[in-house]
């Protein structure tokens, strides 16, 4: 007769990778929160917490955001070097600030009521998005990659029209326009909070719907319609929320092209495991990470002597191109 086989309790096993890495990444966050909320304080505390409290939530929201826009657009897309800013939310934020400088002045731009203008930013970059994505399920089937591509000429056309007006402006408008060209984690307008927070929450509510979903979708469209997924219907409604959260991020900080990528591919080498379950906690964290304790390093270690939004950038670059030369080399 065989013996029954012995397993032990769940408790005394051996955590798996990705969980090992959630526990380190977690603490690492903790410490960066830390560091970012304590090192160098002085003075009053009363001030000194809030104060600092309000951009590390800021921080905290566009790192979230862009982790997971990031990670949602490249499951649908099932493409690791996409990220959702070739869709040209980027170069639409730009157009916005460009056409507010252009028709009115520069200090329009900088009087505007903060609430008003991120309003309209936001409603305009989901408004483009949800119009795209409709036009790629309405009618006959498109693929995916279209729509991309559509995304990309859009892009290339708000880009266009910004340096049409950009050349036809006055030097000194331009030289004010220009500082929304790059993304700022130092400039974060705390009285957008509320509302930037609000709207994450209500996406992340939407998308804890289709959370079991996003593992099916990362299969393919004829896997997952063959698994039962609703698969347009899904699609669509993922890549609606991954525009709010796109939309989001980019009317608080400003366009942000690969720091994205470099969260995404960062989360995918360390959890080695594609599912959804540690690939979105692992990509949040390391966001966190990287912006919490690069914003602490900016500002204590290099008293603003550089921008970190230049760091990202370059690094993202660099993992981008790595990307790119390692499905050549495939």
């Amino acid at each position: 007769m065989a013996l029954p086989e012995f397993r032990l309790p769940a408790v005394l096993r051996q955590p798996s990778r990705p969980v090992v890495v959630i526990a380190v990444l977690s603490v690492l966050a903790l410490a960066a929160i830390a560091c970012f909320m304590l090192v160098g304080a002085r003075g009053n505390w009363g001030f000194v917490l809030p104060f600092r409290g309000a951009k590390l939530l800021g921080l905290v929201l566009v790192g979230y955001s862009i982790a997971v826009s990031t990670v949602l657009f490249q499951t649908v897309t099932n493409n690791r070097i996409l990220t959702p800013a070739i869709m040209g939310f980027d170069t639409l934020f730009l157009l916005i600030q460009t056409l507010i400088v252009f028709f009115f002045t520069s200090a329009t731009l900088a009087t505007v009521d903060a609430r008003l203008q991120f309003l309209v930013e936001v409603v305009a970059m989901i408004g483009f998005s949800v119009l795209l994505f409709r036009w790629l399920f309405i009618g006959g089937e498109r693929s995916l990659h279209l729509m991309v591509l559509v995304g990309i000429v859009f892009g290339v056309l708000f880009r266009s029209l910004s340096n049409l007006m950009q050349r036809m402006m006055d030097p000194n408008e331009f030289m004010v326009l220009q500082d929304s060209f790059f993304a700022s984690f130092n400039t974060i307008d705390r009285t957008l909070l509320g509302i930037s927070t609000l709207i994450v929450v209500a996406a992340s509510i939407a998308l804890l719907r289709l959370y079991r979903m996003l593992d099916v979708l990362s299969l393919g469209r004829a896997a997952a319609i063959g698994l039962g997924v609703e698969y347009r219907a899904t699609v669509m409604k993922v890549l609606v929320i991954m525009a709010v959260l796109v939309s989001v991020s980019t009317a608080l900080v400003g366009p942000v092209t690969f720091f994205g990528l470099l969260v995404a591919s960062l989360a995918h080498a360390l959890a080695g495991d594609g599912r959804h379950r540690y690939v979105l906690p692992i990509s949040i964290l390391v966001a966190i990470i990287c912006l919490v304790g690069g914003q602490t390093i900016m500002e204590r270690v290099f008293a603003f002597g550089t921008a970190l939004s230049i760091i990202i950038e370059f690094l993202g670059g660099l993992v981008f191109i790595f990307l790119i030369l390692r499905g050549a080399a495939r």
